[in-house]
């Protein structure tokens, strides 16, 4: 919040005023793009995640997508839907009692970090992609769908 306060506080002006100011130049203690770690793969696995973020659907789950500093990162709504491609391989994926799901043709390993919603990693794919989601879709792993047909077109499967 110091950086928050650094930047956006107000000098000398009554409560009305500042929260004017505060809502018109859009300060805010929240920002996903900026909070998203960027991966760094091999040059040929960043090459198909260059060709995956052309293809990237413009709306999931009824989130518009939204800005962000990469061409290896994608986010929708407020960050509620995250997509990093390039990821280094999840070492979950050499537990053989490790969770996954099939999302229109496309296989996930899922991981559930604590205090966090799921995080999806393709599996059998020459780039890892990795996409989590908020807490909201804790349960439920629709949005994954979306994703299928711009991941078959750009990055192939390893087997």
């Amino acid at each position: 919040m110091t950086s928050l306060r650094r930047f956006c506080r107000p000098v000398f002006l009554g409560p009305s005023v500042a929260a004017l100011l505060l809502a018109a130049t859009g300060c805010s203690s929240t920002n996903a793009a900026a909070s998203i770690t960027i991966p760094t793969p091999p040059p040929e696995a960043a090459a198909y995640c260059r060709a995956l973020h052309k293809e990237l659907p413009k709306t999931v789950a009824g989130l518009d997508r939204g800005d962000t500093d990469s061409e290896l990162t994608a986010q929708w709504g407020d960050g509620e839907i995250v997509l990093r491609c390039g990821v280094p391989r999840p070492a979950k994926m050499d537990d053989p009692s490790a969770m996954g799901t099939e999302a229109n043709g496309v296989n996930w390993l899922l991981e559930q970090p604590e205090d966090s919603g799921p995080r999806f990693t393709t599996t059998y794919r020459k780039a890892y992609v990795e996409v989590t989601l908020s807490t909201a879709y804790a349960h439920d792993a629709s949005p994954l769908a979306a994703f299928a047909p711009a991941i078959e077109k750009t990055v192939p499967s390893s087997l």
